[in-house]
């Protein structure tokens, strides 16, 4: 039996199969995405999704659907399968699958009566392109495929209906067809290493429901072009059919197919599924490369770049990759600053942590590396324009204190990775001197110093040296509470929030602490004590009377959830750091446990990765996007450090 594999007990029951979602993406940013059974439940479901360069560098969905049939004596088998508005699920073509695996890719097989044939899926690494094998098992005459693409055309975030404007006509090209229903939209090429006979017939596909995301309080009902359908009669046991953004000569087809999965990592284990999920987050276009911080409707985060590299990189051993992506991040540091959201002039730059996340992962990658002696020179500059931004002053009232500290925030935002905001309020609004921000500028400020001190760099030794010498005083006065025995969440003025949260982790878990061993020890206690799941850490005690053991419902609801005891995976990183810095090796047997506690879930939610959160309370239902990237990173730099016997 394949490592992930579902039987047809599991495909025909459409409740359990529309709850476990697929993905497959290029590394240049196009991907499909679709439930186990490709019944499309989500508006970021689709066939053939890819960013528009020319109108917004968002993705969006081209081809939703391909809505497949076999003809065989004249006879018509729907494989597709839709649902529309009010339930209706039309045609059921679900019916006919017998097996799904994962490797070497997300493969389908098929019977039809007593034809049986497989399909297999391949997105092609470094181009927008994604190619589908069809292999016929059996002897059979007179069978034809016919494909009715269902085009949307639109943003993710968007849906699209009917309408007089879109572009209804086509053009041929080698064995397939050419599509580009809007202005400015690459258009899809349809081609088939077969000759194809094509039907033009124009018809909108009205009422497609989206029930998640109706579920999630958003509109959920969508109309699709179908233009027209392509017929395949099989002349050989094999057939391709490819979607891509340019021509291609179809008789290359069989061999670009074979190479292009050579290159691909394995699905056969579970770790082999995390490095193929972790090698999805790459994204290399426009001469940047970058990481999405989750699929399927996330882009690319600052914060969650910096914290996700060490996983999906070192722990991988790709330095090189490591480094790439932090020069592709500095290419837009601004004002000591990197964008949160967002890229180019529409960038969003309200993350107090990201800059300080940066120097982390530099420190991270100059100890993987081993060169101390060079960062910096080479990274110096950008080092010194993001203290000395903290030190004078930077957006949202982010500066430093007059005893050292950082202080962050002002009316209406959310700065730090608690971010939510309902109603125009922060839900966790943390404004003043948080605990793991002035964590990280401590260990930013030592790890710097101790860098420029290899350079000779005495200048700036000196200008930092009062600072750091009185911080872990000033750290302890702030925020440690004797009688409590944990660190306050933050302190602004006269207040201090004594919440029980994941943020003091931080505090226990670098290698410049301003904080003692024993300190630290009680820290782990309370975490372990009262955030501690087998599915990550939770953001809020449950003793806590604010805490909200599920995510659930509408956008508001789900929010007011979010950072209010939801479990978070990627908080592993702090707390794995924490447990070896305190205990060594004594920590092994009790992170190893921790981190097979997800071996089930990469055939739960998103198969073969590991989605952005999971409910506090038991069983820890995971929700949110299918895959994310600092999830996987967590696991991933677990794995590292357990064997290896040591951090980073």
């Amino acid at each position: 039996m394949n490592y992930i594999e579902f039987d047809k007990e599991k495909l025909v029951n459409i409740e359990y199969a529309k709850c476990r979602e697929l993905l497959r993406c290029s590394r240049t940013g196009s991907f499909a995405s679709t439930t186990l059974l490709r019944l499309n439940t989500r508006k970021y479901h689709g066939l053939f999704i890819v960013p528009q360069d020319n109108i917004d560098h968002e993705r969006h969905v081209l081809v939703s659907n391909l809505n497949e049939s076999v003809i065989m004596n004249d006879m018509e088998f729907r494989l597709g399968i839709h649902q529309y508005k009010g339930g209706i699920i039309d045609p059921k073509g679900n019916k006919y699958m017998q097996r799904f695996v994962a490797e070497p890719v997300p493969t389908y097989y098929f019977r039809v009566g007593k034809f049986n044939f497989k399909s297999e899926i391949l997105f092609l690494n470094n181009a927008d392109r994604m190619v589908i094998k069809y292999t016929i098992l059996d002897d059979v005459e007179h069978v034809s495929f016919q494909f009715q693409p269902l085009l949307a055309f639109r943003q993710i975030h968007r849906l699209t209906h009917k309408n007089d404007v879109a572009n209804t006509g086509y053009e041929t090209c080698e064995n397939g067809v050419k599509y580009c229903l809007y202005e400015n939209y690459t258009p899809v090429y349809i081609q088939c290493s077969e000759e194809i006979y094509y039907e033009h017939h124009p018809v909108w596909y009205e009422n497609f429901e989206y029930e998640e995301e109706i579920k999630r309080g958003y509109e959920g009902i969508e109309d699709l072009l179908n233009p027209g359908k392509i017929n395949v009669k099989l002349k050989n046991q094999v057939l391709y059919i490819t979607l891509g953004t340019e021509p291609l000569d179809p008789s290359t087809l069989e061999e670009l197919y074979h190479n292009e999965l050579k290159g691909h990592t394995n699905r056969s284990t579970y770790f082999n599924c995390l490095q193929n999920a972790a090698e999805q987050f790459i994204v290399k276009r426009n001469g940047k490369t970058e990481i999405i911080a989750g699929y399927p409707w996330f882009g690319r985060w600052g914060r969650d770049t910096f914290i996700s590299l060490p996983g999906l990189t070192l722990a991988l051993n790709k330095p090189e990759l490591c480094k790439e992506i932090m020069d592709s991040m500095l290419m837009e540091l601004q004002g000591g600053l990197f964008p949160n959201i967002g890229s180019g002039s529409d960038c969003a730059y309200n993350s107090v942590d990201a800059p300080l996340w940066f120097i982390r992962t530099l420190q991270q990658y100059a100890t993987f590396t081993n060169t101390e002696k060079h960062i910096w020179d080479e990274y110096g500059t950008a080092v010194k324009s993001i203290l000395n931004a903290y030190k004078n002053g930077a957006l949202y009232n982010i500066r430093m204190l007059d005893n050292g500290l950082i202080y962050a925030g002002c009316e209406g935002k959310a700065l730090t990775w608690m971010d939510a905001i309902v109603n125009g309020k922060p839900v966790t609004p943390r404004t003043g001197c948080q605990v793991e921000i002035n964590a990280l500028w401590y260990n930013a400020l030592c790890f710097s110093t101790e860098m420029a001190r290899i350079a000779k760099d005495k200048d700036f030794e000196e200008e930092w040296k009062e600072i750091i010498k009185n911080f872990p005083t000033v750290f302890k006065e702030t925020f440690w509470s004797k009688e409590l025995g944990y660190l306050a969440d933050y302190v602004d003025g006269d207040y201090r929030n004594f919440q029980v949260r994941p943020n003091m982790l931080v505090a226990a878990s670098l290698p410049y602490t301003a904080i003692s061993e024993k300190i630290r020890q009680l820290i782990l206690n309370k975490c372990r004590e009262e955030l501690l799941t087998s599915k990550g850490i939770r953001t809020l005690s449950p003793n806590d009377p604010d805490y909200k053991g599920y995510y659930a419902g509408d956008q508001a609801t789900r929010d007011a959830a979010y950072h209010q005891g939801t479990c978070w995976p990627w908080l592993l990183i702090p707390y794995t750091n924490g447990m070896f810095s305190v205990y060594g090796k004594k920590a092994i047997p009790v992170l190893d446990k921790i981190l097979f506690e997800f071996e089930d879930d990469i055939r739960e939610y998103g198969i073969s990765t590991v989605g952005e959160i999971f409910d506090g309370a038991p069983p820890h239902r995971p929700n949110g996007c299918i895959s994310q990237a600092w999830s996987v990173a967590a696991l991933l730099y677990m794995k590292w450090v357990l064997q290896n016997n040591r951090t980073l």
